[in-house]
């Protein structure tokens, strides 16, 4: 028998429970509560917390939740203090919701965490603590656009630059783009600098930048640019910071631009002794098969490359990173934003663990089934499938209208519809792929009294070019409207002062009168300077001679003279900052919208109505929003009008960046659909006015990219029938084997089989489908009306024979006059003046 006094002591240090066994359970069952609640992915995202993770997290399945949880775990175990995490987000608004979950996490405020914050609110608290290293001081000043542009001016000025050819605005956006990627001046490709000022544009970048310096002043892109100057320059510095940060977290890590993965790069890694630059080494870039130096596949745009062709790149070993993203919605790459940064992320942290949240918390069955059938086209994508536990619910719809005006009408009845069975209206969204498809909807719903709101711009009638281009249309209706005068007497540039505008206020106070007769007589006098003398004179002459033309031309043709004469149209023509496009789109369907009205002084009272609608924050409303603005919002109810070939996907961004953006458009598709949580309404308009222009559109591909098993096609409610897809080409959405015409809608199925049962014909030709029933476009004389069938408005062949004759001069609504080439039962084949060849059903035209 063993002497007890002579046991050996049991080691009990490394014992742990064994793996589901009673002990394990219980422990887990006790853990913290803010770990209850997650599923198994979400769980292990928040506890793995020991080398590189990334989590794609799709729509909708609680990455929010994950990120917040995960920092709540490392402090609450210890592993690192506030101070020692580093958490970056994209916005201010997600940085103090990250801060507030945290507190009701942990129950207590979370004060101590300095660095959780974005991007450029940590580079910039960064830059302030080391300012003299990059020539600045602490106080130094971040510059705003404007003074930025100011600047910019001076500069170009100084160089002899004429700067109307090659404007500020445009030069402050090759900039942007310049420090978006992590190129100081010296490193802009030759081939880019040329593209502004006759090759200038690399020499007016380190212009700026010396001038920045002098002025101690930053602009927005310096507070990350500098920070890797101040990184690369001063290892001491960054081997600070890479001891400092224990843990990062990243949000949204898809939308990323190169400085940005460049910044996260070098503090990322475990710091090191090197002598020469710490956490950095150089790599030899391969040769080309020409011998010349070529470009390493893990090289980014910014690095460091030597006259030797060396980069600098980092190396050594990661650290606990944990960036969060999915990269099915990258939708910004337009603003620098780069794909491949959560692409390539293995490749960056080798060893890596990836973990895919695809349980999905928002979305029905069938929406989730869409969008993922949609998605799986891309080919630059990690993968991953979104599920859900929910019901399928119901089905996605895809509905064609005739054109957008009987599109918002559809979508105004749907959602009055629902209004009706009790649906929230702040539960209802239109989500457009650009801005001026707004304007149809803020009109209807003035009409039909819906309350609604503009989320992340202002609303159509309100953006500045709109109010411009309505302050002349208001001075030709009346010169008396001193605000309209006052606001376009210097737009486009002209000369005209505020003492100009001063000395008129002055002038028209004293004799009582408005701002345009102060200006008529002041013209007269030298009391101006010659030349702003000859501007006021020669607008004076223009808005006289406009003010003529009122009375003998269209108010929409005088309003597209008004816009070329005035040069407002040719100012935002020469303007190259990345909105110039969409204010000129606005433009033109500010000229459209003017169509409906009689006159010029209808259209101005209709404008007025609009505007005079405010409604309070907390109001039920409809939110109207372009779909980059829906990313991060969710409603129960998803409308998704334009989706057509040329809008969506745009047509810009396929001639500009090709399959990579025709692969961005399919993920703001994808980003589109799955904002809904119960019902997504797909639709699309087969005649669509751009650019002054009635075309016939093709439906966007992206339709025939849905899964059939998950979409309904539903027949418009807007007053009219649509009909199929004539001249689209075949689409499994098409049913053209029913009664042997291209309608496949309900409406027209039920009408062709009661005329079936009454004896009449088949028509088996091809049809447009028309119907314009309730147009806004109507002259005021009488026509036929439609026939009704099941309480719906159709305007659709019945094989009837026409009262028309070949070679007949008509008029039609919408194309204008034309003359019959052919004759198929009520359906008439046309040729008119401006509009080409159109069939028409024969009750929409007229005989003149």
């Amino acid at each position: 028998m063993t002497d007890p006094t002579k046991r050996q002591p049991l080691d009990l240090s490394s014992y742990q429970p064994a793996a589901g066994g009673i002990a394990a359970r219980a422990r887990a069952a006790a853990g913290p509560a803010y770990l209850s609640g997650l599923n198994p992915e979400q769980r292990d995202a928040v506890e793995t917390l020991d080398g590189p993770v990334l989590v794609l997290a799709g729509a909708g399945t609680g990455k929010t939740r994950v990120l917040t949880t995960r920092i709540a775990h490392i402090l609450s175990t210890g592993r690192a203090r506030p101070a020692e995490i580093l958490s970056v987000t994209f916005t201010n608004k997600a940085a103090r919701e990250m801060k507030l979950r945290l507190g009701q996490m942990l129950g207590q405020a979370v004060e101590g965490m300095p660095w959780l914050g974005t991007f450029h609110s940590i580079g910039g608290r960064i830059l302030r603590y080391h300012a003299e290293l990059v020539q600045l001081t602490s106080n130094f000043t971040v510059l705003d656009t404007d003074d930025q542009i100011r600047l910019l001016k001076q500069l170009l000025a100084a160089d002899n630059i004429d700067d109307k050819r090659w404007p500020a605005r445009m030069l402050a956006g090759l900039i942007d783009g310049w420090k978006n990627r992590g190129l100081t001046p010296s490193q802009v490709p030759a081939g880019e600098a040329a593209m502004f000022g006759n090759g200038r544009g690399g020499k007016l970048y380190a212009q700026y930048q010396e001038r920045l310096k002098i002025l101690n002043a930053a602009d927005f892109g310096d507070l990350l640019l500098e920070n890797i100057r101040l990184f690369r320059e001063h290892p001491d510095v960054l081997r600070q910071y890479q001891s400092r940060f224990k843990f990062i977290l990243v949000d949204e890590y898809q939308d990323t631009n190169v400085a940005q993965y460049l910044w996260l790069r070098l503090l990322s890694q475990t710091p090191s002794a090197s002598s020469s630059l710490p956490g950095l080494t150089r790599q030899p870039i391969p040769s080309q098969d020409d011998g010349s130096p070529g470009l390493d596949a893990s090289r980014r745009p910014g690095d460091d490359v030597g006259a030797s062709g060396n980069v600098v790149a980092p190396s050594g070993p990661p650290k606990n990173i944990c960036c969060v993203g999915d990269d099915d919605q990258s939708i910004y790459g337009w603003r620098g934003a780069e794909v491949d940064n959560i692409l390539r992320f293995e490749h960056d942290f080798p060893g890596a663990k990836v973990i895919r949240l695809e349980r999905n918390y928002r979305s029905t069955g069938h929406i989730l089934a869409a969008a993922s059938h949609l998605i799986a086209h891309n080919e630059g994508r990690l993968g991953k499938t979104l599920r859900t536990e929910d019901v399928d619910g119901e089905m996605v719809t895809v509905t064609g209208a005739w054109d957008s005006e009987e599109e918002a009408r559809a979508i105004g009845e749907e959602i009055e519809q629902l209004q009706r069975q009790g649906h929230a209206l702040n539960e209802i969204a239109i989500l457009v792929r650009a801005s001026f498809q707004m304007r149809e909807f803020e009109d209807r719903f003035v009409t039909l009294g819906l309350p609604y709101r503009v989320i992340g711009g202002p609303r159509f009638y309100e953006r500045a070019e709109i109010r411009d281009a309505l302050a002349y249309l208001r001075v030709i209706n009346s010169p008396a409207d001193d605000l309209a005068f006052e606001r376009i007497v210097n737009v486009p540039k002209r000369g005209l002062g505020d003492a100009t505008v001063q000395m008129l206020h002055d002038h028209a106070r004293k004799r009582r009168i408005p701002l345009f007769e102060a200006a008529r007589m002041v013209i007269d006098t030298d009391e101006l300077k010659p030349k702003a003398r000859g501007s006021l004179r020669g607008l004076i002459e223009n808005f006289e001679r406009w003010q003529v033309q009122r009375d003998a031309l269209a108010h929409t043709e005088l309003a597209e003279i008004v816009l070329d004469e005035s040069g407002y149209t040719e100012m935002w023509q020469k303007d190259r900052s990345a909105d110039a496009a969409g204010r000129l789109e606005n433009l033109k369907e500010l000229v459209r919208s003017m169509e409906e009205f009689e006159n010029l002084q209808g259209f101005l009272e209709h404008i007025s109505l609009v505007m005079d609608r405010e409604g309070g924050a907390d109001e039920d409303a409809v939110s109207v929003m372009t779909l980059h603005s829906a990313k991060g919002l969710e409603f129960e109810t998803v409308f998704l009008p334009g989706w057509e070939e040329g809008l969506f996907p745009h047509q810009r961004a396929l001639d500009e960046q090709g399959r990579a953006g025709l692969e961005e458009e399919r993920r703001l598709a994808h980003v589109g659909i799955t904002r809904a949580r119960k019902r997504a309404k797909l639709y699309f308009a087969t005649n669509r006015r751009i650019h002054g222009t009635w075309n016939t559109t093709i439906p966007s591909r992206f339709l025939d990219e849905l899964p059939a098993a998950n979409v309904e096609i539903t027949e418009s409610k807007g007053g009219s029938g649509w009909g199929g897809m004539s001249g689209y080409g075949p689409s499994r959405f098409d049913n053209v084997e029913s009664f042997g015409s291209s309608y496949s809608t309900p409406g027209w199925q039920r009408a062709q089989a009661q005329r079936g049962r009454s004896g009449g014909g088949s028509n088996g030709g091809r049809s447009g489908g028309f119907g314009e029933s309730g147009s806004s476009y109507s002259s005021g004389t009488a026509r036929r009306a439609p026939f009704t069938i099941e309480g719906e408005l159709v305007a659709k062949s019945t094989g009837t024979e026409s009262a028309f004759s070949l070679k007949d001069r008509v008029f039609h609504q919408k194309f204008g006059y034309g003359h019959v080439t052919k004759i198929d039962g009520n359906k008439l084949t046309i040729v008119f003046d401006k509009a080409g060849e159109k069939k028409v059903v024969d009750s929409f035209v007229e005989r003149v």
